[in-house]
């Protein structure tokens, strides 16, 4: 039986190390192109409609209603990007989405924060393959002001990750996690309000 080839943006989501001299390298920077020139619209948008059409111009899915992005908003991707219903995404935040992102209903992203899935190998002869791995925000989570979340990293549901945090872990449902790297600092307690 003959292993079936799948093209370069399944192996891509998938993590497989994509290397610039990669056959089928030219979808990749056929779709960063096209983001950078939409991206141009969205970050010049006046309303909070345009944006969410703009955006899902860029992400190829319709964005909900009631789902809120304030520009700017910066990806080099974007086809990777999936947002649930009642997300709220503040000013000048940095998604690199070539691994996947998932942001799941009811979460809140603070300003300039980045969620990186892309990543390089650490041996200098192979350092400019591309190595990605998906980012999974959780319902009701929030992540704070300039929060960065590496590749990898599932945001657990409920739980808070503290402003100017790096996260390289995933993070249980349901606590706090602060510092760099960040840890647990608190649990959250849940219930009716």
């Amino acid at each position: 039986m003959t292993a079936i080839k799948h093209d370069i943006l399944s192996r891509l989501k998938a993590g497989v190390p994509i290397r610039l001299d990669d056959p089928e390298y030219f979808k990749i920077q056929w779709i960063v192109e096209r983001t950078i020139q939409l991206s141009a619209a969205l970050n010049t948008a006046t309303n909070i409609q345009e944006i969410r059409t703009r955006l899902g111009d860029i992400i190829g899915q319709t964005i909900d209603e009631s789902t809120t992005v304030f520009v700017p908003f910066y990806t080099n991707f974007g086809q990777f990007i999936r947002l649930g219903k009642q997300v709220f995404i503040n000013h000048a935040c940095s998604f690199l989405d070539m691994g996947g992102i998932t942001i799941e209903d009811h979460a809140l992203i603070g300003p300039k924060v980045n969620l990186i899935t892309e990543n390089h190998p650490l041996d200098p002869s192979d350092r400019r393959a591309l190595v990605t791995k998906p980012i999974l925000i959780k319902r009701n989570a929030w992540i704070g002001a300039a929060a960065t979340i590496l590749p990898g990293v599932t945001i657990g549901e409920n739980a808070v990750v503290a402003a100017g945090s790096v996260v390289s872990k995933d993070v249980p449902d349901n606590v706090v996690v602060a510092g760099v790297p960040a840890k647990i600092i608190k649990t959250i307690k849940t219930g009716a309000i």
